[in-house]
């Protein structure tokens, strides 16, 4: 069966006289297994034979699905991951048709994703993505990492390991103004763009040079000192490693700020996108957040595949490329056949091993400490909590619980009080342990049991996924939708934890429309996936329309509606 087929990476050799960066816990990452996707959404159709594809799910779980059948073939990699800023990214969520709010009554701040890391952590994270990612990437392709000034550094050093030192090619460094300046330091007002190929030795890669039109005093001095040569003044200069003309989006009029928190503008994606690949090129992100990388790619006639395990990435990327595929498919139509670019509209949604519990992470401590009754601990303890006597620990969420996971446990348990229990009570265990997790390795009590040899330990595993049952993990949204006549009509809409996060305000909302991101309808539905036909996503200051005309050739009706939190209700109307 699929599900058990797992991939082996290929080992750079240790090359003498080069620095290897070490950390705690440091492990080698030498295979995965194969993960599962449910295909959820499509949008558009395919273009020579290639529809786009999104992923909601863990990235290495993502990347490890992608191995059967994209090892080797992406083109250009692009990743925005996480800087270990030490803060929680949020998100602005207003309530619509209220104007400009004049108190926090109607808007509060929605956490996107947190990013707060021991620095072990980060760089087992960071260094067993980067081997997936060597993997995936082309023999002629590039890899571009976007960090700043906290662990640039470092992920170089994991880089030259990874991919070799011979394969860097460049450092970038963007420069932008604005933020606030430091009293007693300089201020910090750069990016770094670390760029990688796969294989310098064959001296294939991609690179695309781009040109920025000389100054007028170059220029004229440029014609002084070239007389009588032939000096394409025109052209310009070649770009450098050195990038002060992309400015960051700010302001509440630029049309490309969506609100989602570390948002990079696009002249960046597209620069990068030009120079590292060509058109039909595919191009990977798989730390999507708000889309630009594949909203770019859209637009210049690449092909993509994104990844983001926060469902708010999915829903915003989600609209951002419907409407840029109508801006696309709008410009086409006024074009001669002729004269018509390929450009790659139709994308796919899918779930990566179905995680579809948590809409944000940051949430999911919380929900499940209140669903399983856990007396929950202060955050940084090494458990979560405990239950009927027993410790407990919640393993990362959106992801299966592996036996590194537990080997990071083991490293940090109060081994001297262990030796005191098993001195005054030897035949009683030392801890009893409750693991929480969505998912797990086959053997995971009987690792943990291995990695506690010389104690005894009373260990149960509580598996999220076989057990949803019998779990109230968060309040479902409700809905009144009917069929009158030739129209479809949702009457009511009840987004049960946006509405408790809006009780939280005080604020009272006069009608359904106000809470909803998005409409999406599909009028066919094969109870599969949905292939929506209408796409009923208003501008900010608008509303969804709430009824729409029933085509005659219509089935059975899928709704899915989306609140402002990115949490969806799907509803079936016959």
């Amino acid at each position: 069966m699929d599900e058990q087929l797992t991939f082996d990476f290929e080992q750079r050799p240790t090359i003498k006289g080069y620095p290897e960066l070490r950390w705690t816990g440091k492990r080698p990452y030498r295979s995965t297994q194969y993960y599962p996707a449910q295909l959820k959404e499509t949008y558009g159709h395919e273009t020579n034979g290639w529809i786009n594809k999104i992923y909601w799910g863990d990235n290495l779980q993502v990347m490890s699905h992608l191995l059967k059948d994209y090892r080797g073939k992406i083109d250009l990699i692009y990743i925005d991951p996480p800087f270990d800023s030490k803060a929680d990214y949020k998100k602005i969520i207003e309530v619509r048709g209220v104007g400009k709010a004049e108190s926090d009554s109607t808007s509060f701040e929605e956490k996107q994703y947190g990013d707060i890391w021991t620095n072990d952590e980060y760089l087992q994270f960071m260094y067993e993505r980067l081997i997936l990612l060597r993997e995936l990437l082309a023999e002629n392709g590039t890899i571009v990492v976007h960090l700043d000034y906290r662990k640039c550094h470092h992920i170089r050093l994991i880089m030259d390991e990874v991919f070799g030192a011979d394969n860097f090619r460049n450092e970038i460094i963007w420069t932008y103004n604005g933020g606030a300046t430091p009293p007693r330091d300089y201020p910090r007002k750069h990016d770094n763009l670390l760029r990688y190929v796969k294989d310098c030795q064959k001296g294939k890669w991609i690179f695309n040079i781009e040109y920025r039109p000389y100054n007028e005093q170059t220029a004229e001095r440029m014609k002084h000192i070239h007389k009588g040569v032939m000096v394409d003044l025109d052209r310009g200069t070649p770009v450098t490693d050195w990038w002060t003309d992309i400015k960051v989006p700010t302001g509440p009029r630029n049309q490309e700020k969506n609100g989602y928190p570390t948002q990079k503008p696009e002249k960046l994606l597209n620069r990068i996108i030009k120079a590292c690949s060509n058109e039909g090129d595919l191009v990977l992100d798989c730390f999507m957040g708000s889309g630009t990388t594949q909203a770019v790619a859209m637009k210049l006639g690449r092909r993509f595949i994104g990844a983001d395990i926060n469902l708010g990435a999915i829903q915003t990327t989600t609209k951002r490329l419907l409407s840029v595929a109508n801006e696309i498919e709008s410009a086409q139509m006024k074009l001669e056949d002729t004269e018509k670019d390929v450009k790659y509209t139709g994308f796919e949604v899918y779930n990566v091993n179905n995680y579809d519990f948590f809409r944000n992470p940051l949430e999911a401590r919380d929900l499940l400490i209140s669903a399983l009754e856990i007396q929950p601990f202060p955050q940084g303890e090494i458990w979560d909590g405990e239950l009927d006597g027993r410790m407990v620990k919640i393993m990362p969420v959106n992801r299966i619980a592996t036996k590194a996971d537990l080997q990071d446990l083991a490293s940090g348990l109060p081994y001297k009080t262990y030796e005191k229990r098993k001195k005054e009570n030897p035949t009683q265990p030392v801890e009893r342990i409750t693991i929480v997790c969505m998912g797990h390795e086959p053997d995971l009590k009987a690792a943990l049991e291995k990695e506690l040899i010389d104690y005894k330990v009373d260990i149960e595993i509580v598996d999220i996924l076989r057990d949803k049952a019998n779990l109230q993990l968060k309040r479902d949204s409700e809905a009144e939708v009917a069929r009158e006549g030739d129209k479809l009509i949702i009457r009511e809409f009840y987004p049960m934890n946006l509405m408790q996060k809006l009780s939280l305000q005080k604020e009272k909302v006069e009608e359904w429309r106000q809470l909803v991101d998005s409409v999406m309808i599909d009028w066919n539905y094969d109870g599969v996936v949905m292939q929506p036909s209408v796409t009923d996503i208003p501008e900010k200051n608008e509303m969804v329309k709430g009824i729409y005309d029933i085509p005659e050739d219509s089935g059975t009706i899928r709704v899915k509606i989306t609140d402002l939190i990115s949490e969806s209700l799907e509803v079936e109307v016959r």
